[in-house]
């Protein structure tokens, strides 16, 4: 029987793997699927699917020696790359501010991995984490369920998240070939290591294949394949697509006014959103931008819209799309992954990118969400260290970003003046960049949309072959 395990850690997973067309194509390619969830089982009520079989995962918690060990493997990890500026950027972010015992450690690590931090360190590192927890009651727990299960193949649909380490220890212990999604196209050049060492890789692009040969110099080019990203394919996908008229009933938008749309990111790396919010709408009371114009708003899914309280009382004309993601689990050591959305904010999603004029956002992937849509797109970015604001212009030299500025599919904004200039310039010639936008969606998306899901289907059957 080929039976396939997929992991889907979180709510962006879900949304990736379950939300789009992949259960359907895995089931033409596997007589059984197991999802093997980081999510509760009730996320899964709607799908009726006889191949499919629902396991929730108990939660792992780290115990100290296995943080310690993880931690080492992460530091040394980033100290190697850190002339990437990301990298350097995350170092230096991370380091304890204050002199506690796990800061102190910490501290210490740093200063160790500075001088070690060679590859064979780091999967040193990597084995003793795994030692760590190979005899803890979860780690059991998940060799027994492989060992009952059998799956032909295991398919983790995130590479980073910790927790999920002795999930992938319970697979190389028991011999189940392993293989992993790369989730989001900043992760190989800025975030830290991965959670272990996986068989197989599957990568949007080659800029991303490129790149996993690069930092992962153990990895053999032949076990990387390009498939592109399930992220977008709910865009090419009949249901999800609804009138435009639905639309701008279910918002109240005027149909005779153009649409600027604000990407909000979370608090932790977007609190100057309520600043570029404020001026937008204060541009339009004004009469500074040159088009009729309606605002409208898309927080965080990692969040709720509780800290915009201040700015919605004050300007109550701007339209808001507060994301439907659900929290399916309270007290979780990540609370955010643990949101799931519904077909109804992939739609309102689908419909806003349709019907916007222009994209406004902090350096965020939904610049490539807008870009498949050929909608102009402005980065603004407020912030510096001499200006008191959170420095978000740091964000311009990842190299993951760098790429989309030095491709000119984006206009940067480091103060209100810029943004409003840029934006009845993006609202006067809207296709101006129609050519760097389509350039950068081929350098960061390798294949098409239509027919992602059985691409990566296809795929991961081949790897049983």
């Amino acid at each position: 029987m080929k039976k396939i395990g997929v992991v889907i850690t979180d709510g962006v997973g879900f949304r990736n793997f379950v939300m789009s067309d992949f259960i359907t194509e895995a089931s033409a390619q596997f007589d059984k699927i197991i999802i093997y969830s980081g999510l509760p089982e009730s996320c899964y009520q709607n799908l009726d699917n006889p191949k499919l079989e629902i396991k929730e995962l108990a939660v792992f918690k780290e115990g100290k020696s296995t943080w310690a060990f993880r931690k080492w493997k992460e530091l040394a990890h980033l100290q190697k790359y850190k002339s990437f500026y990301g990298m350097n950027d995350n170092l230096l972010v991370g380091y304890p501010k204050n002199n506690s015992a796990r800061s102190v450690f910490v501290k210490g690590l740093y200063v160790f991995t500075k001088l070690i931090h060679s590859n064979t360190s780091i999967l040193f590192a990597e084995k003793l984490q795994f030692s760590s927890f190979s005899t803890n009651k979860i780690t059991k727990e998940y060799i027994e369920i492989l060992k009952k299960d059998k799956p032909s193949h295991l398919f983790f649909t995130h590479q980073r998240p910790p927790y999920l380490a002795p999930f992938l220890y319970a697979a190389i212990r028991s011999k189940i070939p392993t293989s992993t999604f790369i989730f989001s196209w900043d992760n190989l050049a800025s975030k830290g290591r991965m959670l272990g060492s996986f068989d197989r890789f599957l990568v949007w692009s080659q800029l991303m294949k490129d790149e996993l040969l690069y930092f992962y110099p153990n990895v053999k080019d032949e076990n990387v394949q390009i498939v592109g990203t399930p992220q977008f394919e709910p865009y090419v996908l009949d249901k999800y697509k609804s009138p435009k008229e639905s639309f701008f009933a279910k918002f109240n938008l005027d149909p005779d006014k153009k649409i600027i749309c604000y990407s909000c990111a979370d608090v932790s790396i977007g609190p100057n959103d309520p600043i570029v919010i404020k001026a937008i709408a204060e541009a339009i009371r004004n009469n500074e931008i040159q088009f009729p114009v309606q605002l409208l708003v898309r927080t965080s899914p990692a969040e709720d819209d509780r800290r915009f309280k201040a700015i919605r009382d004050e300007f109550p004309e701007i339209i808001w799309n507060v994301p439907k993601w659900i929290l399916t689990r309270e007290n979780h050591q990540e609370s955010w992954s643990q949101r799931i959305p519904g077909q109804e904010d992939i739609t309102d999603l689908r419909s806003l990118l349709e019907n916007s004029d222009l994209s406004v956002n902090m350096c965020s992937t939904m610049s490539l969400d807008f870009m498949l849509f050929d909608k102009p797109v402005i980065n603004t970015v407020f912030g510096n260290p001499e200006n008191g604001l959170y420095d978000d212009q740091r964000f311009l030299n990842y190299i993951h970003y760098k790429k989309v500025t030095d491709g000119n599919a984006v206009t940067i904004a480091k103060n209100k003046t810029q943004l409003i200039d840029q934006i009845n310039q993006a609202l006067t010639n809207p296709g101006e960049r129609t050519v760097d936008r389509k350039k950068m969606i081929d350098l960061q998306i390798g294949q098409k949309l239509p027919e992602t899901s059985r691409r990566i289907a296809k795929v991961l059957s081949d790897f049983n072959d």
